[in-house]
């Protein structure tokens, strides 16, 4: 089954480059990881402390091997110090 989720992470207002950045660092490696059907992080035009990540994956252990990996671990133990909000959603394709 494929998991698709849709994750929102609120920059503090002195911190936007930092996750920004962090998050960068995240597209290509996850793009390569095995399972990965769609990763993209956009930034919100109106309002720069907001960024989206919408991922998607082949099913629940493409998603366990990418929270396994090197990349995953070193924006896990990172984006706190960046982050004022953060909000996960599972999505659902109607279509």
């Amino acid at each position: 089954m494929t998991i698709t989720k849709q994750v929102i992470f609120v920059a503090k207002e002195e911190t936007i480059g930092e996750l920004k950045a962090l998050l960068t660092t995240m597209v290509e490696p996850s793009r390569h990881s095995k399972g990965c059907l769609l990763y993209h992080i956009y930034q919100m035009e109106d309002k720069p402390t907001t960024f989206v990540v919408i991922e998607s994956w082949e099913n629940e252990a493409a998603l366990e091997g990418h929270k396994n990996s090197a990349h995953y671990k070193h924006y896990k133990g990172n984006f706190e110090q960046y982050t004022a909000e953060k909000y996960s959603h599972n999505l659902i394709s109607l279509g």
